[in-house]
């Protein structure tokens, strides 16, 4: 996961209602050219088959899961076949049975306390979150104290116009959700955005 954010810093975050919403938004995120999507984790069996469907029917998309913040919606995730699973806090059980399962968690941090917590604890990148309301100059003023920092993900409030100033503040990627969509129409400036990380960022 880590590698492929390497080359595309970018991923929407998604809730779908349904099963008919969550193939129409992540049709026109693959039209757009996006590589990564996260889907609103839910511990049920029905969840659990919707994306294992949706695993199985978007096989270019690097699915994973988003909002995970127990053991059951780890192993939701895990049963679902996802990739990758994303937190929106920071949890060392979670990261520990993560680790165990050989899926890659990524937690929530938001101070520095709680940043060089996951990095002791083995977390492999962290999300920033919520970015919005820290501002995209918190992370890079934490990088003489804490440094080197830890991959960095940005998350929460974001939208597509807000990406350059957070890539140029020193985060590794960002995630985009509510603001990518108005109803169930893509922000059509996300292809735009695709297109300049492929210049600069795809080998």
């Amino acid at each position: 996961m880590i590698s492929s954010l390497h080359r595309q810093p970018l991923l929407a975050v998604l809730r779908p209602s349904s099963m008919q919403q969550a193939r129409l938004q992540l049709e026109q995120l693959h039209q757009a050219g996006l590589c990564h999507a996260e889907l609103a984790v839910e511990a049920t069996c029905a969840w659990v088959a919707m994306a294992q469907e949706l695993v199985a029917d978007f096989p270019a998309l690097r699915l994973g899961a988003a909002s995970v913040r127990s053991a059951a919606g780890l192993e939701a995730a895990l049963a679902a076949g996802l990739g990758y699973a994303v937190s929106p806090m920071l949890d060392r059980t979670l990261l520990e049975q993560a680790a165990a399962a050989a899926i890659t968690l990524v937690p929530g941090v938001f101070s520095p306390t709680e940043i060089a917590a996951a990095v002791q604890w083995g977390a492999p990148a962290v999300k920033l979150y919520p970015a919005a309301s820290l501002g995209p100059g918190y992370w890079r003023s934490l990088a003489g104290p804490l440094g080197p920092l830890p991959f960095c993900i940005a998350a929460g409030g974001l939208a597509v116009a807000d990406a350059t100033a957070w890539y140029a503040a020193g985060v590794d990627a960002i995630a985009l959700g509510g603001a990518l969509f108005s109803g169930d129409r893509l922000d059509p400036a996300l292809h735009q955005l695709v297109v300049s990380l492929r210049s600069k960022c795809y080998p």
